[in-house]
């Protein structure tokens, strides 16, 4: 008889799961109609001739697609949209191990010292930009250029002469605060008495980084690496407030190709297809990166 109940009991404490399905829909369904409802409309625009200085909008087919597929500023945009979340990757992850490995030492003022490193993650995109910009990297007024002019090293124009590295800049003192937060979580866990017994054999301190710190980081940077891809494929106030995509097209990169032909151009069904374009390639490198992580966390 206890048996019974007992199965009873677990059948309608199944039941009881299927049913949370309606309590779960009045969150989801909201969350669906955002996310795809502007990506219908943009679908349907990307298939339209559809401009803002014309007044006659038409079906257009495919036209939108080959065109933007057979412009040279996409080619130029791609290349600059890879350049950046490369750089911006090796230079979080780099100075994420370091700062992570400095700061989980023990020395006078640390918890100062792990608070100044992780804020800047916390300012806004633009407000970061216009520090930058107006009073850091200012060829007249900026600090680097005082620096610079009171050591008899010249002045560097960062971004007419280095547009792209500037923003690269910018944008990986934004992410390495969220790097060295994993890292130096991860670094914590670390097994005490393994490093404790290496150095009683005698390993030295960057032996003890390459060959026991480092194996141990292998998953969190791969966890880093898959978080910052898909935000800095998305990278735009950075570029929009202080290069505007030039000189040239020198630092456009997709995001901003996008806006540059659908507000800049008023081309709505050119810039449509471009962030068509947009999300399918976020979506490859998203899986690709989730799969790949996956297969490491296995």
């Amino acid at each position: 008889m206890a048996n019974v109940m007992q199965s009873g009991g677990r059948k309608r404490g199944r039941g009881r799961e299927v049913r949370t399905g309606p309590l779960i829909a009045p969150a989801v369904l909201p969350l669906i109609v955002w996310a795809f409802v502007p990506l219908a409309v943009s679908l349907w625009f990307s298939l339209l001739h559809y401009n803002l200085l014309d007044p006659i909008t038409r079906f257009a087919g495919f036209d939108n697609y080959s065109y933007l597929l057979t412009d040279p500023s996409l080619l130029d945009a791609l290349w600059n949209t890879l350049a950046l979340v490369v750089g911006v990757l090796a230079a979080s992850i780099g100075l994420g191990c370091l700062f992570a490995v400095l700061l989980d030492q023990e020395f006078y003022g640390r918890s100062v010292a792990r608070l100044l490193v992780i804020a800047p993650f916390f300012v806004m995109p633009t407000v970061s930009a216009l520090i930058w910009k107006n009073l850091l990297m200012h060829p007249v007024n900026g600090l680097i250029a005082y620096i610079t002019r009171s050591l008899h090293l010249g002045v560097i124009d960062w971004f007419g002469s280095w547009p792209l590295t500037s923003v690269g800049i910018i944008v990986a003192w934004q992410w390495v605060p969220f790097a060295t937060l994993i890292l130096l979580t991860a670094i914590q866990s670390l097994d005490r008495e393994q490093v404790e017994a290496a150095r009683m054999d005698g390993a030295k301190s960057v032996s003890m980084f390459f060959f026991i710190t480092l194996p141990h980081l292998a998953r969190p940077i791969a966890i880093v690496i898959m978080i910052e891809t898909i935000f800095l494929l998305s990278v735009f106030a950075e570029i929009l407030v202080t290069t505007n995509g030039g000189p040239g097209d020198a630092s456009t990169n997709l995001t901003y190709l996008v806006y540059k032909t659908a507000l800049l151009d008023f081309d709505v069904g050119g810039g449509s297809a471009g962030g068509i374009v947009a999300v399918i390639l976020a979506n490859v490198v998203a899986l690709f990166l989730v799969r790949t992580v996956a297969r490491n966390l296995d």
